[in-house]
């Protein structure tokens, strides 16, 4: 089927009935002919334009299509896949932060059918890039917004490698009771079948939801609705990367419809102890990852580059050698603090079962993992608190 480039845009020859996408690209030069998927204008047939099909009624769109005022949703843009791109629609290799916040907001337009929708560029890198200083930058700007009485809910787009921290960081230090929701993409918007559009689409519906109030910071990808405190990423590149493997699901949301399942049992956001209001940057935590016979000198690098706790990601029920944990707990009679966590994807790590906690001053991190038992551990020791206070944090969030 024919096709010509014309001013950097894709066009059907008169006669055909080929559909294409009007685009720019990434430098609004008219150098490629891919359809960049979130850097959509209109559909044009044979020369003249349609309108672009629909993405499917919606509970939020029934909602929101009669006199009632429409809520006022904010993006914050961080980057990730979700704002990737690559040079052809089938290559697997992409870079990450290319595309705007307000290119992803206009490749989507129905979005403004369920809300009121702006955004904000906060960043625009990979999430392994992610650092504590954005997160902290990030909770204080939605907590900022939220304040308003005109926003409703805040969405964030973020790479989906660290997601989870972040995720798990903003639920412990967003200090409001109004929906904070998380998306992301495992494909970039320039592939084929990108998942990033409608994972924004679903997670601005849910932002918008008064039912997802109150349930804490949540992350809506390939139509699931997880909670902050029990996701994790499981694969990595499948669209299905994210389960919730403790405590299920919240409910699932589809073109906009959403159905909630259940509500967070753990302590979150308007009913934290946490605060960040005047914190610039978090104690070190380092994770030591077990293993069969694992050198015990790594508990004496952490400590040596002034480690103020480790996380043990260990074996089983957050087990290490009988080396290791003579290092660990040398380590916690000098101050460090000490939590056991596992490797394993599932299951809690319990207190005293294999390991004496209470005689060698050890916390046990209870179901969250290690990436997660580290941002708890971080905020605990922003204050003075006591070997028991922070096994509580550990039961109780």
């Amino acid at each position: 089927m024919a096709r010509n480039l014309v001013k950097g845009k894709i066009a059907a020859q008169p006669g055909q009935h080929l559909i294409a996408i009007v685009c720019t690209s990434l430098d609004n030069k008219p150098k490629s002919a891919f359809a960049l998927r979130f850097v959509v204008n209109a559909l044009y047939c044979d020369g003249k334009k349609v309108h672009r099909p629909d993405m499917g009624a919606s509970r939020m769109q029934a909602n929101h299509n009669d006199s009632r005022k429409k809520e006022q949703v904010v993006v914050l843009a961080t980057g990730g896949t979700i704002a990737g791109a690559a040079e052809s629609a089938t290559r697997a290799d992409y870079t990450s932060g290319r595309v705007t916040v307000d290119a992803m907001i206009g490749g989507v337009p129905q979005i403004q059918e369920i809300a009121h929708v702006r955004g904000e560029q906060l960043a625009n890198v990979g999430s392994q890039d992610i650092t504590f200083a954005i997160m902290i930058a990030l909770a204080n700007r939605i907590n900022d917004l939220l304040a308003d009485k005109d926003v409703h809910g805040v969405a964030v787009t973020h790479g989906t490698d660290t997601m989870e921290e972040t995720a798990y960081f903003l639920n412990l230090t967003v200090a409001n009771r109004k929906p904070v929701v998380m998306t992301g993409a495992m494909r970039p918007a320039t592939a084929i079948s990108a998942d990033g559009p409608l994972n924004l689409y679903n997670a601005v519906a849910v932002a918008a939801d008064p039912q997802a109030a109150e349930c804490g910071v949540l992350v809506v990808m390939n139509d699931r609705i997880h909670g902050a405190h029990s996701l994790t990423k499981t694969n990595t590149t499948s669209v299905e990367t994210f389960i919730s493997p403790i405590n299920g699901l919240i409910g699932t949301v589809n073109y906009g419809r959403s159905e909630y399942f259940r509500r967070p049992f753990r302590r979150h956001t308007f009913n934290s102890e946490f605060s960040i209001e005047g914190v610039s940057e978090l104690p070190r935590v380092d994770i030591v990852y077990a293993c069969a016979d694992m050198p015990p000198d790594l508990i004496d690098a952490s400590v040596d580059r002034g480690a103020r706790g480790i996380v043990i990601a260990g074996d089983g029920n957050g087990n290490m050698n009988a080396a290791t944990l003579k290092r660990a707990a040398r380590a916690a009679a000098g101050g460090v603090l000490i939590v056991r966590s596992s490797r394993v994807p599932t299951g809690k790590v319990g207190r005293n079962v294999e390991i004496d906690d209470d005689r060698l001053g050890f916390i046990a991190s209870d179901e969250l993992n290690p990436a997660k038992a580290r941002i708890l551990l971080m905020l605990a020791l922003t204050k003075k608190r006591s070997l028991q206070e922070i096994q509580r944090l550990f039961y109780e969030y």
